[in-house]
């Protein structure tokens, strides 16, 4: 088959590494710099958010599947090209940019108890009415890029612009801050029947605002029967709500008070800290796999779980954790120490210098391992 890989960035690479040698693989990307590249049989550069010029590119080569991974504009763009050459796809259209900007999102969910108090803000004018401190964010970027914790007013007019820059729309939400560990959730569903769950810890740096990622554990510190309930719950009001039938969905939640979820974001794709390949690790199950299988038998094909609950192989504690460097900083390999991970992938070379994303802590590779 021909599949269109959109993005050939890091998370990406985990797709067309997969399916490398058993598929023609076409990608299209902003930029012809990303660590998938190499893997690909031909390589187009087109910008992902360009869905017309995607669209006659896949037309033109006969495309039979388009896809990303860890990318809501990606999904944006597959969505929609998928719906107009009629080729498979688990979402539609609408879904995709309703997951993709926070704004619809939180309006689709506003009379859930899952959801958290929000408001849509333009210019530091409309200032929200919220108790310090509260999330600013913009509407529609990904990556934890834009994002602040807000403590009062001095913060809110200096991040204000800051956030802003990320935002295509030019649209920023501020949203109630919920104290409390935070989680994710992996999970896939069929005909719309959650038949799969995976549940971890996910560990931000403490000493930067927006939930930054350092590393994510399994199983959860802090699940008890009770929050495993209501998180299900959670899972099926969401995904009902949302209008998500089929495919991977990624959770972001917090436990407020550390027992009541809160949805922080959710999308229907694979997150992009290659969750699948811990996920296999501890479990058995490979997601990645399972949704290229899925996407290649259309929605009617029926996929089964051995392992729907998410549970470990063992008594052990899985950790995916990243190699994370400052902006603009040199790597040097030799200070991490890989010598026990069961796996580890670099994004970067020795003595190449940090490209600048979320601007405070950037990822340089990371590493599974268990202890």
């Amino acid at each position: 088959m021909k599949f269109l890989v959109l993005g050939i960035g890091n998370a990406q690479a985990d797709l067309i590494r997969m399916l490398s040698g058993d598929h023609v693989i076409h990608a299209v990307s902003y930029s012809s710099e990303g660590a998938g590249k190499e893997f690909v049989d031909t390589f187009e550069q087109i910008d992902i958010k360009d869905e017309q010029s995607v669209f006659k590119y896949a037309k033109l080569e006969g495309i039979d599947i388009i896809y990303s991974v860890g990318s809501d504009l990606g999904m944006v763009t597959a969505a929609i090209v998928s719906n107009k050459l009629k080729l498979p796809s688990f979402i539609t259209p609408e879904i995709a940019r309703v997951c993709h900007n926070k704004d619809l999102l939180r309006a689709r969910l506003s009379t859930l108890d899952w959801n958290v108090k929000y408001r849509v803000l333009e210019g530091t004018s409309d200032m929200t009415e919220f108790s310090y401190p509260f999330i600013l964010k913009p509407v529609d970027s990904q990556g934890q890029r834009g994002v602040f914790l807000i403590k009062n007013r001095r913060d809110f007019v200096e991040k204000f612009s800051t956030s802003l820059r990320y935002s295509k729309s030019k649209r920023l939400i501020v949203e109630e801050y919920i104290e409390g560990p935070e989680i994710s959730i992996n999970a896939y569903i069929v005909d719309g029947e959650i038949c799969f769950s995976f549940i971890s810890d996910r560990i931000v740096w403490s000493e930067f605002s927006g939930g930054i990622i350092n590393k994510h554990r399994f199983p959860s510190q802090f699940m008890t029967e009770e929050s495993k309930s209501r998180i299900h719950q959670l899972m099926v009001e969401v995904t009902d709500r949302i209008g998500i039938k089929n495919g991977p969905v990624y959770f972001q939640i917090k436990l407020k008070g550390n027992k009541e979820p809160k949805l922080i974001e959710v999308t229907p794709r694979l997150d992009g800290c290659h969750m699948w390949r811990l996920i296999k690790h501890a479990t058995g199950v490979d997601l990645l796999a399972t949704t290229i299988k899925h996407l290649m038998g259309g929605t009617g094909n029926r996929i089964v779980f051995n392992n729907i609950n998410g549970t470990s192989n063992g008594s052990e504690t899985w950790v995916l954790e990243f190699m994370c460097e400052k902006p603009e900083k040199e790597v040097n390999i030799d200070n991490y120490d890989t010598s026990n991970s069961l796996y580890h992938d670099w994004y970067y070379k020795n003595g190449e210098v940090v490209n600048s994303m979320n601007t405070f802590m950037e990822k340089c590779g990371y590493q599974i391992y268990k202890t």
